[in-house]
C-alpha cells in the first residue's frame, strides 16, 4: 500500500475486492477498479445512465456498525470469439471508486480492467523470448535465486528503456514497441560492442536500442492475442483445464454489455 498515491488507480482480479483491502486503498489516495467475487451481493442504491449503479459496502467488526464505503458497480456480459470459432462468454462485476458515469464510462472501465491480463505477457515474455522455452540451469536455491533476477533485472531495463523511447513521442502507446526487437538489439549491442555510446557528445534518452524500436513499431491497433497454453506437469493442479484452452496462439475479438444480474452473478467455471 505504501507505494499507491493519488495519481494511480490499481486494477486487481477476484479476491482483492475485500472490504478492508478497498478502504486502505482508498486511504491512499489512489483509485481501483478490482473484479468481484460471486460471494458479494451489492445492493443498488442508484442506478446510473451507462448501466452501471452505486452501491455500498461496509467493513468493521460486529457488534460495532460497519463503516460504509460507497462503490460504483458494473456489471457486464463478456463474449471472446477466437479465430477459430469458438466462443465463450463470461459475467464480469467490477467495484470502482470512480463513482462518475460521464468521466469513466463503465464500456470503457471494462476495457481497461480487460488490459490488465496484459501482465501476463511480461511472464510470456521472460519464459517464451528471454528464456526461449528453456527452463532455468541451476541446480542449488542461490543458483535459482542468481538466475531469477538476472532475467527480471533485464526485462526491468528492457521496459525501462521502452519507457523513455515513447516518452520522446508524444502519443505513442507502449503496447506498439516490440518486446523482441528491445531484446535482439540489446544482444547485439553487447556482442558486438557498437552503438554503446553515441559517437560524439551526451548519450540521448531513446539511443541505439530505442531507435530501432521506433523503427519497428507494432500497429497502431493493438490486436487482441490469446497464448497457447500446456500443462508440463501431470500432477499440476491445473489438470482439470486439459484442452480448455487453444493449442495455437489466435487473435481473438471481445464483445461486452453492459447489463445489470438480476439473479446475481454465477460463480466462475474452474474447469
Amino acid at each position: 500500500m505504501s507505494v499507491l498515491d493519488r495519481t494511480m488507480l490499481l486494477l486487481a482480479d477476484a479476491g482483492f475486492d475485500a472490504n478492508e483491502f478497498t478502504r486502505d486503498i482508498q486511504a491512499t489516495g489512489a483509485q481501483f477498479l478490482v473484479r468481484s467475487s460471486a460471494r458479494r451481493i451489492p445492493t443498488p442504491f442508484r442506478h446510473l445512465g451507462d448501466g452501471s449503479y452505486l452501491a455500498r459496502i461496509g467493513y468493521g467488526v460486529l457488534p460495532v456498525l460497519p463503516v460504509l464505503l460507497t462503490v460504483r458497480v458494473i456489471e457486464a456480459s463478456v463474449t471472446v470469439t477466437l479465430a477459430d470459432g469458438t466462443v465463450r462468454t463470461e459475467q464480469w462485476r467490477l467495484l470502482t471508486s470512480l463513482l462518475d458515469p460521464a468521466a469513466h464510462p463503465a464500456a470503457g472501465l471494462v476495457a481497461l480492467y480487460h488490459e490488465r491480463c496484459q501482465t501476463e505477457t511480461a511472464y510470456f515474455s521472460i519464459k517464451a523470448t528471454m528464456l526461449d522455452g528453456r527452463v532455468l540451469r541451476s541446480r542449488s536455491l542461490t543458483g535459482l535465486d542468481q538466475e531469477v533476477y538476472a532475467l527480471l533485472t533485464i526485462y526491468q531495463t528492457l521496459i525501462r528503456a521502452a519507457a523513455d523511447t515513447a516518452c520522446t513521442r508524444p502519443g505513442l502507446d507502449m503496447d506498439r514497441i516490440s518486446f523482441t526487437v528491445l531484446q535482439t538489439t540489446a544482444a547485439d549491442t553487447v556482442t558486438t560492442a557498437t552503438g554503446i555510446l553515441p559517437p560524439a557528445g551526451p548519450a540521448d534518452l531513446v539511443g541505439t536500442i530505442g531507435r530501432a524500436a521506433l523503427e519497428s513499431l507494432h500497429p497502431a491497433r493493438h490486436r487482441h492475442r490469446v497464448k497457447a497454453r500446456t500443462r508440463k506437469n501431470p500432477t499440476s493442479k491445473y489438470g482439470p483445464n486439459t484442452g480448455q484452452h487453444p493449442t495455437t496462439s489466435q487473435n481473438y475479438t471481445i464483445h461486452t454489455v453492459i447489463t445489470f444480474f438480476e439473479y446475481g452473478l454465477a460463480n466462475r467455471s474452474r474447469k
